[in-house]
């Protein structure tokens, strides 16, 4: 993560984790595993559909839209294959652009697992009636009011996993991966779609010590997605 896409998510995240440190007092036993949504008093979410209806017939549609608009011609006439929705990949073609998912398009939750030493496994569904694509990327976890950020457990990235419906998308975190003595004692982990995701989640995990922490790439099985270091 580089520039300002990476100081904005760590802002992010530092500001889940000093409110999720200002109401610590207020945490109960009763709390599941499933994370907070810290967008929710932001405007909906592309997939909104009323944000569908509204967008005109022939219009491009954006990455992080909901489907394609209807492609046209050179004369501005509707075309019925779509040709004109998507990305130019410079040969005179167009491929199709699917939705991007952000933290608020997931419905999230945790396990504590005790292979490679103990680890989170982080389980990404989609919420019902959406369709959307995590990246070949890294998921971004953060740690703390400080924004401690986990590093890579693989060498390369994964691939994109297309998530609706009984789909489901699977992150393994190492919180410890130094073997030492030290680290801080934290219970919550911070998790955004990429870094360039505007609503990152806060995951009740219990009580882990994080230093030095890794995480794998997106798998659509659970045993892939094991962090060791």
């Amino acid at each position: 993560m580089s520039g300002n896409r990476r100081k904005a998510f760590l802002v992010s995240a530092a500001l889940v984790g000093g409110a999720m440190l200002m109401t610590a007092c207020q945490d109960t036993d009763s709390d599941t595993a499933t994370g907070t949504d810290t967008g929710a008093s932001q405007s909906p979410s592309s997939t909104d559909p009323a944000g569908d209806a509204a967008t005109p017939t022939g219009s491009p549609s954006s990455a992080g839209g909901k489907g394609t608009a209807e492609g046209s011609d050179a004369t501005g006439e509707a075309t019925d294959d779509g040709a004109g929705s998507g990305v130019d990949t410079g040969n005179g073609e167009r491929e199709p652009v699917g939705q991007s998912c952000g933290a608020n398009d997931i419905s999230w939750s945790t396990r504590s697992e005790t292979q490679a030493g103990g680890y989170i496994l982080i389980i990404a569904k989609a919420k019902s009636g959406i369709t959307c694509d995590l990246p070949a990327a890294l998921p971004t976890v953060a740690f703390g009011s400080d924004g401690t950020e986990a590093g890579p457990a693989e060498q390369s990235v994964g691939t994109q996993i297309t998530l609706s419906g009984g789909t489901t998308a699977y992150a393994g975190v190492n919180p410890k991966s130094s073997g030492g003595d030290g680290g801080k004692e934290l219970n919550h982990i911070i998790v955004g779609v990429g870094d360039e995701d505007p609503n990152p989640v806060s995951l009740r995990v219990g009580t882990i010590i994080v230093d030095d922490p890794i995480v794998t790439n997106w798998h659509t099985a659970p045993a892939d997605a094991v962090p060791f270091s």
